[in-house]
Formats: structure tokens, C-alpha cells, sequence
């Protein structure tokens, strides 16, 4: 099959552990030994999230006073290409020779007036606490929003139009290579007096970005894997059950379209809803049997899901 498999925050870097490489690497040690076995039996494609590290990159570049910081674009370039690098690493490491890894940058179009630009709700970067964005504020101007009980810096995170460029993506597939694109949602550009594109200060969510792409190459099979079993119904309480076997109408009910999984159930609806085809949510832990249809939450066309 070709498969999409969208990896979350925890395949480098999981909350409040410390932004160094260390963990990183940990990290994709661990999420390339759970994919090796997918990686030899299917074409797959594999995006991730970037905001600890783009949200890092900014805050560095700060300290450099009188230089003029790198736009959001150009960090998200670099934190594609990181990140790629260390998945490619640590996969190729596993793989060897047998199962080639190749990693893209990738242009991911959106609209320049889209209203993300005013009103912001992108997470990146570490959490603080309340007593300390006063300052960051007064001095960089930067926008919060309350994360658990901390605060986070947020950013525009538009809706992706289009992934740029895409054929060299199914042209690797079909050569045997598993694919690491999308990275952080893609590098955000625009088309600007017409004609011309070129980059937004923004960060695009990777469920949107990555169920575009599914949808493009087109996948399969688009699996969004996270650090839960799936989707809880009652999440959090007493009588919390794991949905298996769910349709798009049903997990975009009131009681799923709120908190952290939301975006996922809205990038894995709209796949299933635009293709025809199924979706998944699960952990990465249990990445095999998500594809053999035995674990995690699957997101399936209307009436293909038991009464």
C-alpha cells in the first residue's frame, strides 16, 4: 500500500522533556525501530510536526541583538531539513542499504488572507509560565496562549491549498525509496501580486498538510501517529472507551471537536471524506498493527462502520 504516516510531537520530542539533541535522538531511535518493519513491506511516506524546534530557532535568534532574525519560512526549511536528517539517520541506520531514504523540502501553498495571520493559534516553542511572557511580550511582541496550565508563543498556522511539486514525491515512491516530506507542514508560501510566490511568516499544522498530501499522492491509507491508543469516547473520565471502528459524521460530533485531538480527527475526516479511503489515529508504539487493522482508532467512509 502507499501509506501516509504523519508522526506527532512525541516521535523527537515529547512534553517538557529538555529541547536538546539528545533526546532527539532518542527519540527517532525509537520511532525508526517501530516503522523499519513498514517501511520493507509498504511505499511510505512520513511527515512531522517542528514546533519545539522552529519555536527554539526563533528564540535564539533573538539573542543576536542587531541581526535581523530568519523569517518563519526559512526556519521551517531548516527544521525540515533537520529533522530529516536525523529520521533518515537513525531509519537508514535500521533499513541499511536494502530499503533507500530520501528527504524533501516541501513548498506547501496557502492563502495570504487567510485569517490565521490575525488571529494566531499555531503552538510553538517551550512552555512558560504566567509570571514570565510579560516580559517576552513587552520586549518582542510575541503572542500567548494558555497550554495546559503554561503559556506558549503562538503563530499563524493557515490552511494549506496545495503541496508544490509533488511528482518527485510519487516518483521516489515508485523507486523504492520511503519518503520524508511535509516536514512541520510544509515551508509556508503564498502567491503574492498574482504571480509570484514567496514565503509567510507562519507554520502550517502537519495533520492539515499531511492529509493534503495523502490525499494528493494519493495514499491508501493515511495514518496519524501519536503517543495514545486512539480516539477515547468520555476521554479522561471513568467511563472512557477506545473507538475502533468510527465514521467521519461521528467523530466530529461536539464531544470530539475540542481540545489536542482535534485537528487530528478534522485531517483524517477530510481524507476519508475526500478519497474514499481509510484513515487512522493510534500510537506509534503500535504502528504494525494499525496497519494490519488491528489497534488504533480507524476513521472509515460512511457506512463501511458497524451499526
Amino acid at each position: 500500500m502507499k501509506l501516509v504516516i504523519a508522526l506527532g510531537g512525541n516521535a523527537l520530542m515529547q512534553r517538557n522533556e529538555p529541547l536538546g539533541m539528545d533526546v532527539q535522538w532518542k527519540n527517532a531511535r525509537v520511532a525508526a525501530g517501530a516503522l523499519a518493519a513498514v517501511a520493507r513491506q509498504h511505499q511510505l511516506i512520513l511527515t512531522h510536526g517542528n514546533g519545539p524546534q522552529v519555536g527554539l530557532l526563533a528564540m535564539q535568534a533573538e539573542a543576536f541583538k542587531g541581526a535581523e532574525p530568519y523569517p518563519f519560512d526559512v526556519m521551517g526549511a531548516a527544521t525540515e531539513g533537520m529533522i530529516g536528517y536525523i529520521l533518515e539517520q537513525e531509519l537508514g541506520n535500521i533499513l541499511g542499504y536494502d530499503v533507500p531514504v530520501a528527504t524533501l523540502l516541501t513548498r506547501v501553498e496557502v492563502d495570504a488572507n487567510d485569517p490565521e495571520f490575525t488571529d494566531p493559534s499555531k503552538f510553538i516553542g517551550p512552555t512558560f509560565e504566567r509570571e514570565q511572557i510579560d516580559a517576552l511580550i513587552a520586549e518582542y511582541g510575541w503572542t500567548f496562549r494558555q497550554d495546559g496550565r503554561k503559556w506558549r508563543r503562538v503563530i499563524a498556522s493557515p490552511q494549506p491549498r496545495r503541496i508544490l511539486w509533488h511528482r518527485p514525491i510519487r516518483w521516489l515512491l515508485d523507486n523504492g525509496a520511503v519518503v520524508i516530506c511535509a516536514g512541520g507542514g510544509g515551508i509556508p508560501v503564498a502567491t503574492q501580486d498574482g504571480q509570484r510566490m514567496e514565503g509567510v511568516e507562519a507554520v502550517i499544522d502537519k495533520d492539515r498538510a499531511s492529509s493534503l498530501l495523502a490525499v494528493q499522492i494519493p495514499a491508501d491509507l493515511f495514518i496519524i501517529a501519536t503517543d495514545v491508543a486512539g480516539v477515547f469516547e468520555h476521554y479522561d473520565t471513568p467511563q472512557q472507551r477506545l473507538l475502533r471502528r468510527v465514521t467521519p459524521a461521528e467523530l466530529m460530533a461536539e464531544q470530539f471537536a475540542k481540545g489536542s485531538m482535534g485537528p487530528k480527527i478534522e485531517a483524517a475526516s477530510r481524507f476519508v471524506r475526500q478519497t474514499g479511503k481509510p484513515a487512522a489515529i493510534g500510537s506509534l508504539a503500535e504502528i504494525t498493527d494499525i496497519v494490519a487493522g488491528k489497534a488504533g482508532t480507524w476513521i472509515v467512509p460512511e457506512g463501511d462502520a458497524p451499526a
